[in-house]
């Protein structure tokens, strides 16, 4: 077997493009070699442009937030604006999230939030958590909650795979915020989509790649080396 390392880059490239010459960047780290097996990972989209693979085609279904006061800067509206055959408007989707809240709020006073709004856009179908009434951000019980719903819509959904998501994190109108107030990890949120039974790809904030001196992986759960290396073993 040979142990040369293959080249990246055609003619002199490869000396050229070391990382420690890019400012945003990630460590990429290869996964644990375990046995393999369907349905048991969240792959981490490290290195892709979400707008770009959703636009290509790429998913059927993706999962973001939405509130009823202000939409104009999360995904949803970059989405609703970019898909051709959209009969969404940013405007049109803040009020059916209004409508819904409020009609919510008179039948169904006493049910669990956050609920799942579907936009159809035709070629992609959004599956919106509304942000609860009464709140600028989400808690992580919502989020689980949210995701609890969220894989139910698509059990049997052959139609509505593959799925994608955002990270939650780094958000400007829909924060997630964990139990110390503070914005949660990203292996908290990862474990919280995991433990609700979703399955499918999330994609980095983009403030993220700021962490290049910090190795990542493509998936979780995380290799179990990470523990041990966390409880002091080598």
């Amino acid at each position: 077997m040979s142990t040369i390392t293959p080249r990246l880059y055609d003619d002199a490239a490869d000396d050229l493009m070391h990382s420690s010459k890019a400012a945003d960047r990630v460590t990429l780290l290869p996964g644990e070699q375990a046995r393999l097996e369907a349905g048991a990972r969240v792959r981490i989209m490290w290195g892709q442009d979400m707008l770009r693979d959703i636009i290509d085609g790429r998913y059927r279904s993706v999962i973001c937030a939405v509130n009823d006061e202000d939409n104009a800067h999360g995904i949803i509206a970059q989405l609703v604006n970019l898909v051709a055959t959209s009969q969404w408007s940013v405007p049109s989707v803040t009020s059916y999230a209004r409508m819904f809240k409020d009609s919510v709020s008179v039948h169904a006073a006493h049910d669990r939030e956050p609920y799942i709004l579907k936009f159809d856009l035709d070629s992609i179908v959004i599956l919106a958590i509304l942000r609860p009434a009464g709140r600028d951000h989400f808690l992580l019980q919502d989020l689980a909650r949210g995701f609890q719903t969220v894989t139910k819509m698509l059990q049997g959904r052959a139609d509505r795979r593959p799925v994608a998501s955002v990270s939650f994190l780094g958000a400007q109108s829909n924060r997630l915020i964990g139990a110390d107030g503070e914005e949660p990890t990203f292996e908290t949120t990862l474990r919280t989509m995991h433990e609700a039974g979703y399955r499918g790809d999330v994609y980095p904030s983009p403030q993220m790649w700021g962490a290049g001196e910090t190795g990542v992986f493509a998936s979780y759960p995380f290799p179990e080396s990470l523990d041990r290396m966390r409880g002091g073993s080598s």
